[in-house]
C-alpha cells in the first residue's frame, strides 16, 4: 500500500477478522483523529472512550454467562468449548482464554458467542433477562400518526425564524433565552422540520439526569424515531444503538450525553447543544480530556450540518463568537406565558447569625417561605453545591484533618454508612473516633453537605416528604429516573441536591428555591469561579415559578455584597459579562487568549519534581514567558501519583498544531531518559 509507515516500523500480522463490516464511518474515523491531535491524547484512548465495551473486546475484559442465552443456536466446535468452559465457570477473563486456547483466533470465538446472546461483557448485568419491546405505528391498522409539535407562541415563532435567517449565512447560532422561555419547543420544531427533509439531528444534554424528563416529551412527537444514549445504559442497549445507527434505518433523533459525539451518523443535519454553558460538557478524567461542545462544532463542520447552542446564561466564549460575529445571535427573553421571573432575594447569613435569626443552615425567611409552599401543597427546591454530610473533619485542639492515604485531599465525612470517602479515588476509611496527633476526642465536622442539608430539613419539617439528588443517590439508570418521576408527579415536597437539579428540570409546582452558601461557589482558586457562579445561582433560580405563579428564591451568603450576587438579583447576564471579559482581557485569560495545562505524574515525589523542572525549562526555550510553573496543584497526590502541572498561556493567533507538535516532540524527548521512563504525562488543552 501507499500509505504505508515510514522505515521503522514493524508490520505486523492481522491476527483474525472480529466483524464482518465496519463499525466506524469515515466521518467518525476522521472525528477521531482530530479529538486525538486537538485534545493531545492517543487514538487508542479516544477509540476506547467512543465504543461501548461490547464492541471493544480486550484481554483485561471479563465474559458472564448469560442464563437466558438461547441454547439451541448451532455452535463451532471452538464456540462450544468455551461456552462449556464458562458454564462451569460462570465468568471468564479473555486474557485466560487466550492462555488456554492460544491468542490467535481467540476474539472471534468470544464475539460470536456475544452476537448469539450466550454471554455479555461485564459492565451492566441488571437488564440481561429483558426482553426488548418496540412499538410499532401503522396507520392502515387504525393506529394514528404521531402527534404534531404544540403550536408556538409570537415569541417563539420569531425566534425560530431569526434562527432559520442564521442557518442561511452561518453554521452556528446562540439561542439565549430566560429559564423558562420555552426553548425546548422551538428545538422540538426545528427537529420536526429536519427530519421531513430526511436529515438526523443529535440533541446533546450536560447530564443524564436531564434525559429522563425531555426523552418523554420528545417521544411523545417523534416515537420510535428517537434513540437515548448515555452511560446509565446497558452496555447491550448502547451497542443495539451503535448498529442501529449504520443500519439503513438509522434513528432520525439521538438524545445524549458528551458521549453521544462518537456515535455513527450518516446524514446529520442538526446538532443542538442544550445548556451549552454547563462544565459537564468536558471530559476531565480519564483520555480524551475534550469538550463535546467544541467537538460537536467540529463533527457538524464535517457533516455539512447546522449547530444549535441554547442557553439562558451564555458561556463567556460561545458570546464573544457571537459579538464577534462568528455565531449569529438570537434572543428569547421572556417567559413562556408572560411568566414573571422569580423574585431573587439576597439573605446575609451572617448578620443573621449575629442577631441569632438561623436555623442551623436555613434563614427565617427561607423557613418561612417554605413552610407556607408546603402548606399550599407546593414544592421546594434547596442547593447545596456539596455532597455528602461534612467536607471534612478537624481536630479541636491540634487542627488534624483525616486525609487519603493515596491521595492528597481530605476526607469526606458520609452519613450513609458512617463512612471517610476519598471523592477521587473512591477509598473509603472508618470514622476516626480520636485524633492520632494529640488523642483528643473532640472532632468538628467543617462545613455541610446535602446529607446534612437532608438530615435538618427531615428535623424541621418531619410531616414533609424529603429526598436528595447528588452523586451518591443516582449511582444508576433506576434511582435517578425514581427520584424525578416522584417528585415531578408530587410525591415530594422538598428536593434538596447538587447541580444536578439546577439543570432543566421543569417542575410545575415548585415555588421557591433555596440557594445555601452562594458565596462559596466564589471562593475556588479559578478565574472562571465568578462566571460559574453567576451560571449556577441563575440557573438553579430558574426552577421557581415555571407556570402561572411567580416563583421566590432566597440567596443565601456571608457577604451579599460581592458583584456577581448582584448581577443574578438583577438577572444581569450583559453586567457579568462586560466584567468579567474585562478581567480576561488584563490578564489574557480564555477567551482573550488559550491555555494549555500540562501535567506529569511519578509515583516518586523527588523524581516528579526533577521531571517537571527539566519539562519546564525545555518549554520556556521556545515559548519564553508564556510558560507558568512548574506548580504543584491542589490535589498534588492522586492513587500514590505525584502531580505536577505547567501552564501555557498562548495568544489567539499562535499556530496552535505547531504547539502540539512541539509538545509531543519535547514529551518524547524527555520519556526517552532513563530515570523518566516509568512518568506519564497527559494534557487539558482549553481546560474548563
Amino acid at each position: 500500500r501507499d500509505d504505508c509507515p515510514e522505515a521503522g516500523f514493524t508490520i505486523k500480522e492481522a491476527l483474525a477478522l472480529l466483524d464482518d463490516s465496519p463499525v466506524l464511518l469515515p466521518e467518525q474515523l476522521s472525528l477521531w483523529r482530530w479529538i486525538a491531535d486537538y485534545y493531545l491524547c492517543s487514538i487508542g484512548e479516544v477509540c476506547k472512550a467512543a465504543l461501548p465495551s461490547g464492541m471493544k473486546l480486550e484481554s483485561e475484559s471479563v465474559l458472564i454467562l448469560n442464563a437466558e442465552g438461547d441454547t439451541s443456536q448451532s455452535l463451532s466446535e471452538g464456540e462450544a468449548e468455551v461456552l462449556a468452559l464458562l458454564r462451569k465457570r460462570k465468568t471468564l477473563k479473555v486474557a485466560e482464554l487466550q492462555r488456554r486456547f492460544g491468542l490467535r483466533g481467540v476474539l472471534p470465538l468470544v464475539k460470536a458467542l456475544l452476537d448469539k446472546g450466550l454471554a455479555f461483557v461485564r459492565e451492566e448485568v441488571r437488564d440481561t433477562s429483558r426482553h426488548k419491546t418496540a412499538t410499532h405505528l401503522a396507520e392502515s391498522e387504525g393506529i394514528p400518526q404521531e402527534p404534531l409539535p404544540s403550536p408556538l407562541s409570537e415569541a417563539q415563532g420569531r425566534v425560530k425564524a431569526e434562527i432559520e435567517g442564521v442557518f442561511r449565512d452561518r453554521g452556528v447560532c446562540l439561542l439565549h433565552g430566560v429559564t423558562g422561555s420555552g426553548k425546548t419547543e422551538v428545538y422540538i420544531h426545528l427537529i420536526s422540520d429536519t427530519l421531513k427533509r430526511g436529515g438526523q439531528v443529535l440533541y446533546l444534554l450536560p447530564e443524564i439526569v436531564l434525559t429522563a424528563q425531555l426523552v418523554d416529551r420528545l417521544r411523545r412527537v417523534f416515537g420510535t424515531r428517537l434513540g437515548v444514549y448515555h452511560s446509565k445504559l446497558g452496555d447491550r442497549e448502547r451497542v443495539e444503538l451503535w448498529k442501529r445507527q449504520l443500519s439503513s434505518e438509522p434513528y432520525g433523533v439521538i438524545v445524549g450525553v458528551r458521549s453521544s459525539v462518537f456515535l455513527p451518523f450518516r446524514s446529520l443535519r442538526l446538532i443542538i447543544v442544550d445548556e451549552e454553558h454547563d462544565t459537564s460538557f468536558k471530559q476531565q478524567e480519564p483520555a480524551p480530556r475534550y469538550h463535546a461542545r467544541d467537538t460537536a462544532l467540529v463533527l457538524a463542520q464535517m457533516h455539512g450540518a447546522k449547530a444549535l447552542l441554547g442557553t439562558a446564561t451564555p458561556s463567556l466564549e460561545s458570546y464573544r463568537n457571537a459579538q464577534e460575529g462568528k455565531y449569529g445571535l438570537v434572543r428569547l427573553m421572556e417567559r413562556y406565558g408572560q411568566v414573571e421571573m422569580p423574585e431573587i432575594v439576597a439573605v446575609n447569613t451572617a448578620e443573621l447569625r449575629h442577631r441569632k435569626e438561623m436555623t442551623g443552615q436555613f434563614s427565617l425567611p427561607l423557613l418561612n417561605a417554605m413552610r407556607s409552599a408546603l402548606e399550599r401543597q407546593e414544592q421546594v427546591i434547596l442547593f447545596r453545591n456539596r455532597r455528602g454530610f461534612a467536607p471534612s473533619l478537624e481536630c479541636h485542639a491540634c487542627g488534624w484533618v483525616p486525609r487519603c492515604l493515596r491521595c492528597d485531599v481530605p476526607l469526606t465525612l458520609h452519613r450513609e454508612g458512617q463512612r471517610m470517602v476519598c471523592h477521587y479515588c473512591g477509598s473509603t476509611y472508618a470514622v476516626p473516633t480520636q485524633c492520632p496527633n494529640c488523642s483528643c476526642q473532640q472532632l468538628v465536622r467543617l462545613g455541610y453537605g446535602t446529607e446534612r442539608i437532608e438530615e435538618e430539613i427531615q428535623t424541621l419539617f418531619p410531616e414533609a416528604r424529603v429526598a436528595r439528588m447528588d452523586q451518591d443517590t443516582t449511582r444508576t439508570r433506576r434511582a435517578y429516573e425514581s427520584l424525578l418521576r416522584d417528585f415531578e408527579q408530587g410525591r415530594t415536597d422538598i428536593l434538596i441536591g447538587t447541580q444536578m437539579v439546577a439543570k432543566g428540570l421543569d417542575i410545575e409546582r415548585v415555588s421557591v428555591v433555596g440557594i445555601l452558601g452562594a458565596d462559596t461557589m466564589l471562593a475556588f482558586p479559578d478565574f472562571r469561579a465568578a462566571e460559574r457562579a453567576f451560571q449556577m445561582m441563575a440557573q438553579v433560580s430558574g426552577r421557581a415559578g415555571r407556570r402561572e405563579k411567580k416563583g421566590l428564591v432566597f440567596l443565601q451568603a456571608k457577604d451579599t455584597s460581592q458583584s456577581v450576587i448582584g448581577q443574578v438579583l438583577r438577572g444581569d447576564y450583559e453586567a457579568m459579562y462586560l466584567e468579567q471579559m474585562e478581567e480576561r482581557e488584563l490578564f489574557q485569560y480564555p477567551p482573550v487568549g488559550r491555555l494549555v495545562y500540562v501535567f506529569m505524574k511519578h509515583k516518586d515525589r523527588s523524581v516528579a519534581d526533577l521531571l517537571a523542572s527539566e519539562m519546564a525549562s525545555l518549554l520556556r526555550a521556545d515559548f519564553a514567558g508564556r510558560v507558568l510553573g512548574p506548580d504543584t496543584p491542589p490535589v498534588s497526590m492522586v492513587r500514590l501519583y505525584h502531580i505536577r502541572k505547567i501552564v501555557l498561556k498562548l495568544e489567539r493567533g499562535l499556530p496552535m498544531p505547531a504547539v502540539r507538535r512541539r509538545l509531543r516532540q519535547l514529551q518524547d524527548h524527555v520519556l526517552a531518559q532513563p530515570q523518566y521512563r516509568s512518568a506519564l504525562f497527559y494534557y487539558d488543552v482549553d481546560p474548563y
